[in-house]
C-alpha cells in the first residue's frame, strides 16, 4: 500500500510539472523499480503471476520436482517429437554425409547468419514452399521464422486505411498484435457468432474497399472449430471480402492427409490466406502461408516480419521437408489422437462441466486463477503435467486446465486420466464450471 502511495504521489508531482511548464521532471529509477514490484505483487495476489517452469523432458514424459508425469501441456499433438524415432533416422542420415565443406554442407547449416532477403535463402527453403504448394493444390507458399512473425506481419502487409479487418474476438495474441499494426479499421465479433459477423459485413460493405475475416480453425484455448464452409458462404457473397484463416493447431491433425480443418472441410482454395505452424503437429519450427503467386511477392516486398529478421536455419527447413513428406501417411496417429480426444472431451462433459472443445484441446473450466493453481498442482501430483491456463491468455474469469492430447497418449493412459479428472471434480465440489 506505502508503494503505490509513494508512486502515485510522485506520478502526480510530474503531472503538476507539466502543467506549469516543466518538462524536466522525471520518473526516477527508483520509482519505476517500485512500479514494475507493485504490478507484480498484484499479478502473484491474483494468481496471475508468471514464471519460467524447468523440467526435464523423457519422450512423452516430463520430469519436475521430483515427479514424473505424462507430458499433456505440449503441442506437440502427432507425437514425432516424443518419438524421435523419425527424428534419429533423419539425424542418422545426416551424419552419414562424407564430408559437410563448402557447398555439399549448405543445407546442413545450424544458422542461415542473414535474412532471405540477403543471404539466407537457401535452396531448400524453396523446396519446403514448392512441397506446400504442392500438397495444398495452390500456386505458392511462403514461409516464415515462427507463426508469431507470420501473424505479425501480413495483416499490416496487406491492408490499408481502406481496409476493413473483421477478426473474431478469441484469435491468439500473434493476430491481435498484427491488427495493432494495421492502418486498418478494426472490429472484433463475438466468438464464432457468425450472424454477427455476416450482418457486420453487409453493414460495411459498401464503405470499404477491402475486408478480411479473421479466424482460426481450431482455436488453441477453447478447443472449438470453425465452421469455415458458413464463412466461406459470406466471404462469396461480398466480392471485397477476403478470408485468412490460421490453422497452426490443426496442420497435421485434421484433414485426409493432415492439411488441416480447410481440408477437411473441402474449402483449401477458397480462403485466400491460408496459414499454419511447423512447431507444432510436425514438431519442427517456422510458419507457412499458402496464396497466390502474387501475394506472396507482395509480402515479400512489404512484410517486414519478413523482411527484418534473420531466416531459419537450413537444416531446420531440411528436417521439415522431411516430416512434410511423412505427413500423409500419418493417418493412423490421427485417427489415435482423436479417438482418445473425444474420450476426454466426453469424460469432461460428463462431469458436468463446460466443454466447448470439438479437438485435441480440452479445456477444463475453472474459473478463478488461484484455483486453476491448485487443480494443476494436484493432476501434477497425480502423474499428469497440466498447467493453469490464466488471464490475459483467457478473459478473466475463464481460468482453465488444458489438457493437449497427442497421438502418443495411449488408451490405458487416456483412461487413467480420465479417472484423474472425475476423482479432482468429486473432491472439487461446485468450483469447476
Amino acid at each position: 500500500m506505502m508503494r503505490s502511495s509513494i508512486i502515485g504521489i510522485w506520478r502526480l508531482f510530474c503531472a503538476l510539472c507539466c502543467a506549469v511548464g516543466r518538462k524536466d521532471v522525471n520518473l526516477p529509477d527508483f520509482i519505476f523499480e517500485m512500479d514494475m514490484k507493485n504490478i507484480l505483487e498484484e499479478l502473484s495476489v491474483s494468481g496471475n503471476l508468471r514464471t519460467l517452469p524447468e523440467a526435464e523432458h523423457s519422450g512423452k514424459h516430463i520430469a519436475r520436482d521430483g515427479r514424473r508425469m505424462l507430458n499433456l501441456s505440449s503441442n506437440d499433438y502427432l507425437g514425432i517429437a516424443s518419438d524421435g524415432r523419425m527424428m534419429a533416422d533423419f539425424l542418422h542420415e545426416v551424419a552419414a554425409v562424407p564430408e559437410l565443406s563448402g557447398a555439399d554442407a549448405a543445407g546442413f547449416l545450424l544458422s542461415s547468419t542473414s535474412s532471405r532477403l540477403l543471404t539466407g535463402n537457401y535452396p531448400v527453403c524453396g523446396k519446403v514452399e514448392d512441397a506446400l504448394a504442392g500438397m495444398f493444390g495452390a500456386e505458392a507458399a511462403l514461409t516464415f521464422s515462427s507463426g508469431y512473425h507470420m501473424n505479425a506481419g501480413i495483416l499490416p502487409a496487406v491492408s490499408d486505411s481502406g481496409t476493413l479487418i473483421l477478426a473474431d474476438k478469441l484469435i491468439h495474441a500473434s493476430l491481435i498484435d498484427g491488427m495493432r499494426l494495421c492502418n486498418s479499421k478494426v472490429l472484433r465479433y463475438r466468438h464464432q457468432d457468425m450472424a454477427q459477423l455476416e450482418g457486420l459485413v453487409w453493414k460495411y460493405r459498401n464503405e470499404f474497399s477491402r475486408i478480411i475475416i479473421v479466424t482460426e480453425s481450431i482455436f488453441s484455448m477453447d478447443g472449438d472449430v470453425t465452421d469455415l464452409r458458413r464463412l466461406v458462404e459470406i466471404k462469396k457473397a461480398v466480392p471485397s471480402v477476403m478470408l485468412y484463416v490460421d490453422e497452426a493447431h490443426a496442420f497435421g491433425v485434421r484433414g485426409e492427409t493432415g492439411l488441416g480443418v480447410a481440408q477437411e472441410q473441402g474449402c483449401i482454395h477458397d480462403v485466400d490466406f491460408l496459414c499454419g505452424t511447423f512447431g507444432k503437429a510436425i514438431a519442427s519450427m517456422g510458419a507457412y502461408l499458402v496464396c497466390s503467386e502474387t501475394v506472396r511477392r507482395f509480402l515479400v516486398n512489404r512484410m517486414r516480419t519478413l523482411i527484418f529478421t534473420t531466416a531459419l536455419p537450413p537444416l531446420n527447413y531440411l528436417w521439415t521437408l522431411r516430416v512434410l513428406k511423412e505427413l500423409p501417411q500419418l493417418g493412423g496417429r490421427r485417427k489415435q489422437l482423436e479417438e482418445n480426444s473425444a474420450k476426454v472431451r466426453n469424460a469432461v462433459r460428463a462431469l458436468g462441466l463446460e466443454c466447448p472443445s470439438g479437438s485435441h484441446i480440452v479445456p477444463v473450466m475453472v474459473g478463478d486463477s488461484n484455483d486453476s493453481i491448485r487443480r494443476a498442482s494436484e493432476m501434477q501430483a497425480a502423474g499428469f503435467y497440466l498447467l493453469p491456463v490464466r488471464p490475459p491468455t483467457v478473459p478473466a474469469g475463464t481460468s482453465r486446465l488444458r489438457i493437449s492430447m497427442t497421438a502418443a497418449v495411449t488408451a490405458e493412459e487416456t483412461a487413467a486420466l480420465i479417472s484423474a479428472l472425475s476423482v479432482q471434480s468429486s473432491a472439487g465440489g461446485d468450483e469447476c464450471r
